[in-house]
């Protein structure tokens, strides 16, 4: 009785605006991880970039988590609703675009710029409508919640990020088996497209933050907020040594797929990829509930080591259902740590740079993604063919030691601090 009381209280802690950004995020996560899940064999069957598809797909990803610090700045410039307008128009062409070089109507217009340097100039106009949402939904979600249901809130942000991240991948697998690969892409499209519309009708800019100045800052302003960060020598450490757990967490986008086709002989590779967002969609509530009485970097430490030794399931086993179990270990360790560090990382920011500061917390992802998608490329084409359980063991050897390097962290710079 005692959770559920809890749970009650923190419940009414949450303003409208705050369940109608929440809605919009799942359908925009419908769209990215629909069209995320597939991008990897896309890249490899339709476009023909086999040696580069991890880092294509990295690249794409990093600018959409990493461009969210300037996106920040956006937002506190430019408010909420009117940079969640921009994401929602930039996202729904740009995904058509990349749809474009799969289809056969659009391969002269393809090929006469190349492959390769137009997959580039889409991927990269899709990210910079992607990285404007981050801020906004976070920082609505720190906004339009109270001070006891804060911890509830960001559970709540990503119990549906990832409820749209268990759908996302089973609707292309039924699209792309139906249609073609191509048109996951030409759907994410049509949602954002409809999601644009959404946010005009529905979505009011949320209240400011208590302590906020209420006059327009000047870029010059933002842009010395954010340098401020930048020049934060402990946050930005943090931030790195936090990056190599979502080096981790890509995996399960650029190498899975390919290990499950190759190596598995599994085609539907989608549902794979689709466990990580079950498993939390599910269980992140109580996890968000039960071990919010935990220390942050408590929280944090035991999460980098359940999600470290997920993978050494998969080296021992080398089956379809040792790839099950181990993301959903691996999904147990997300959903510790990381609505405590959205919280953390909201704590640390100045009433007046709420969006700065919420654009830095997707920093480690982009680093990670971009380093995920070179080692990917690496470890297939170097051990998938020849020893597959090396992948594994060296993406556990890369979490156990960054998950020590957070423990010094916490150990010399917060505690005594």
């Amino acid at each position: 009785m005692g959770l559920f009381a809890s749970l009650s209280k923190s419940v009414k802690g949450f303003s409208s605006i705050f369940w109608v950004a929440n809605t919009l995020e799942v359908f925009e996560r419908f769209a990215f991880y629909g069209a995320k899940a597939v991008l990897v064999v896309f890249l490899i069957d339709k476009v023909g970039l086999k040696n580069e598809a991890g880092s294509l797909a990295g690249f794409f990803t990093f600018l959409i988590y990493g461009l969210p610090i300037l996106a920040g700045v956006l937002v506190d410039r430019y408010g909420f609703r009117r940079t969640l307008m921009a994401c929602f128009a930039i996202f729904s062409v740009g995904y058509f675009l990349i749809g474009m070089a799969g289809m056969q109507w659009s391969a002269e217009i393809v090929a006469a710029i190349g492959n390769r340097t137009y997959i580039i100039i889409v991927l990269t106009f899709t990210a910079i409508g992607g990285s404007l949402i981050k801020p906004c939904i976070v920082g609505t979600v720190g906004r339009t919640s109270s001070a006891d249901s804060r911890t509830l809130g960001f559970s709540i942000y990503y119990s549906l990020v990832n409820f749209g991240g268990a759908v996302g991948p089973v609707l292309a697998y039924f699209i792309r088996t139906d249609l073609g690969i191509e048109w996951v892409l030409i759907t994410s499209s049509i949602t954002c497209f409809l999601l644009f519309f959404g946010t005009m009708f529905f979505f009011r800019e949320p209240p400011a933050a208590a302590g906020q100045p209420t006059e327009q800052k000047t870029f010059g302003r933002v842009f010395a907020d954010m340098m401020t960060v930048f020049r934060d020598r402990k946050v930005m450490l943090f931030l790195l040594i936090f990056s190599a757990f979502w080096l981790m967490f890509w995996q399960i986008y650029y190498l899975i797929p390919v290990y499950a086709m190759d190596v598995l002989h599994y085609d539907q590779f989608e549902f794979l990829e689709s466990v990580d967002g079950w498993f939390i969609m599910f269980f992140s509530l109580f996890m968000g509930t039960v071990f919010s009485k935990w220390k942050v970097f408590t929280a944090l430490i035991f999460g980098f080591v359940v999600s470290s030794l997920s993978w050494i399931l998969i080296m021992a086993y080398g089956t379809t259902w040792s790839v099950v179990v181990a993301i959903i270990f691996f999904a147990l360790g997300e959903g510790t740590l990381s609505p405590r560090f959205y919280e953390y990382m909201y704590s640390l920011a100045p009433p007046s740079q709420t969006g700065t500061y919420m654009g830095f917390a997707f920093l480690p992802v982009a680093i990670g993604a971009f380093a995920a998608g070179f080692i990917s490329d690496w470890l297939r084409l170097t051990y998938m063919e020849t020893n597959p359980s090396m992948m594994w063991i060296i993406l556990a050897s890369i979490g156990i030691f960054s998950t020590v390097l957070l423990i010094l962290y916490d150990r010399f710079l917060v505690k005594k601090t």
